[in-house]
């Protein structure tokens, strides 16, 4: 059974940082596409961040150049560090992995077939 758990939430004040951490076990995601979402009070579920197994990236605009995502395939665990916090950065992070081992980096949802069950991330002004 696929498991993806998320840690590094917190709370933080403006300018800050956290690192992300998302443990995957149950098989290995060596070759698939993991990312980041986040949700906050109220909004939809957005994406924020996804890497493919030659470690290419793609950002949401609102978080390119502060957060940085990473992958460690020996420990099946992707990384969201994340800088220069802001109070509109406040949600609940979660991270997802696609099924496949396709090479595309999906900012939609419904390409990912595994999700944690989030981490809150709360900052203050």
């Amino acid at each position: 059974q696929v498991q993806l758990v998320e840690s590094g939430g917190g709370l933080v004040q403006a300018g800050d940082s956290l690192r992300l951490s998302c443990a995957a076990s149950g098989r290995t995601f060596a070759r698939n596409t993991m990312g980041w979402f986040r949700q906050a009070p109220g909004k939809e579920r957005e994406f924020v961040a996804a890497i493919n197994r030659y470690s290419d990236t793609n950002y949401a605009d609102s978080v390119k150049g502060r957060f940085t995502i990473s992958r460690d395939n020996a420990k099946n665990t992707v990384y969201l560090q994340m800088n220069s916090l802001k109070p509109e950065d406040t949600a609940t992070y979660y991270c997802a992995v696609n099924k496949g081992d396709a090479p595309r980096i999906a900012t939609a949802q419904t390409w990912y077939a595994y999700w944690g069950q989030g981490t809150q991330v709360t900052v203050s002004s």
